[in-house]
């Protein structure tokens, strides 16, 4: 009869554990029994005879290798002879087992560097687990961040949230920003994924357009609260954004709002941005109307819905108006093509376009 050792420091370690680190002991029980096991068989020709049972509630491990009784022996390793089998149990006999107890003591190294390599792995798993849940919990979210390093060679930051960590990639990164380790920044969590490993992997971004949208969430309540809409967002980050809002209450300037007083509201914004510019236009349903605002802040005398279902128009402006309607290298134009999900053509009011000037679609 196998018999059972008491080894009191071991499931008091199991306690703490559990309540330390919140590993159950049927984990760590399951882990430990199946690594002695498997260290065990290596001294029986690898058969599964052995067996190690371990009891929590009355701290007892029993480690134990069972043979078959037989005549005559032909496997040392599962066998056991009538006279050998006799000194475990005065009641062996031949076709019958016999439980042979091994020292518990020979396999202290094997629990105590299983229970070590649980506890990292559990560790490891659970910071990854909790990583994922909190990035997730903030996905589509702006939240604060300190910066831990900065890459040299890549210029890519690796930021703190909270407990957790995420790079910042520099193609995330506003143009020509100066981003310092100890420094505080907003990031937008784009989208939170599992990695190999189940490694949570966080997209960030101060790029985004959402990245500005939030912003604004931020810092005019009206939006938060709904009263106000960001009805659409273009974006050339680190120079010019460009955002249509809207407001079902007629007697609210949605512009204004989101300007504030002195521009007290947008500063703020522009400030967090590095400067980038802001234009604010207020959204319409009428695409004349919304094309004319999109352009802002060139002045649009006219504008011609050429195909409908192409969403294709033509814009008119003063001829000294078409540099700033058209905007450096085309941004203007382009990002209120972005913003009202139209193709526009600028045209001067004379016909006649100057020689650094050009047509934009």
């Amino acid at each position: 009869m196998a018999k059972a050792t008491k080894n009191h420091e071991f499931f008091e370690a199991l306690r703490l554990l559990e309540l330390e680190k919140g590993i159950s002991s049927e984990y760590m029980i399951e882990k430990v029994s199946t690594a002695i096991i498997a260290a065990a068989k290596r001294d029986f020709g690898g058969r599964d005879i052995v067996f190690c049972e371990i009891n929590s509630e009355s701290e007892t491990l029993k480690i134990y290798a069972r043979k078959e009784v037989v005549e005559e022996v032909e496997d040392i390793y599962s066998q056991i002879s009538l006279n050998d089998a006799l000194q475990y149990s005065k009641r062996a006999a031949v076709g019958g087992f016999v439980d042979i107890s091994l020292d518990s003591k020979k396999f202290g190294r094997i629990i105590a560097q299983t229970a070590k390599g649980i506890i990292h792995q559990s560790i490891s798993d659970a910071d990854k687990l909790k990583s994922f849940e909190e990035f997730s919990s903030h996905k589509n979210e702006l939240v604060s961040a300190l910066v831990e390093r900065v890459d040299p060679k890549t210029g890519n930051v690796t930021l703190s949230v909270g407990r957790s960590q995420a790079v910042l990639p520099k193609a995330e990164q506003l143009p020509d920003e100066v981003i310092q380790e100890g420094d505080h920044i907003k990031i937008f969590v784009v989208d939170v994924s599992l990695g190999e490993k189940g490694s949570p992997r966080a997209k960030i971004s101060r790029t985004h357009h959402d990245f500005v949208k939030r912003l604004f969430e931020i810092e005019v309540p009206e939006i938060f609260d709904g009263t106000i809409q960001v009805k659409s967002i273009s974006r050339q980050a680190g120079s010019r954004t460009k955002i249509a809002v809207w407001s079902e209450n007629e007697s609210i300037d949605a512009v204004g709002s989101c300007i504030g007083q002195r521009g007290a509201r947008v500063n703020k914004i522009v400030e967090e941005l590095g400067g980038e510019k802001i234009d604010i236009v207020k959204y319409s349903d009428d695409p004349v109307e919304f094309i004319k605002e999109a352009l802002s802040p060139a002045k649009v005398l006219s504008v011609e819905i050429q195909d409908e279902e192409a969403r294709v128009c033509k814009a008119t402006v003063p001829d000294s108006q078409l540099s700033l309607a058209i905007g450096n290298k085309g941004q203007n134009v382009r990002l209120a093509a972005k913003l009202t999900k139209w193709k526009i053509d600028i045209r001067p009011e004379s016909g006649f376009y100057g020689e650094d000037d050009d047509t934009v679609v």
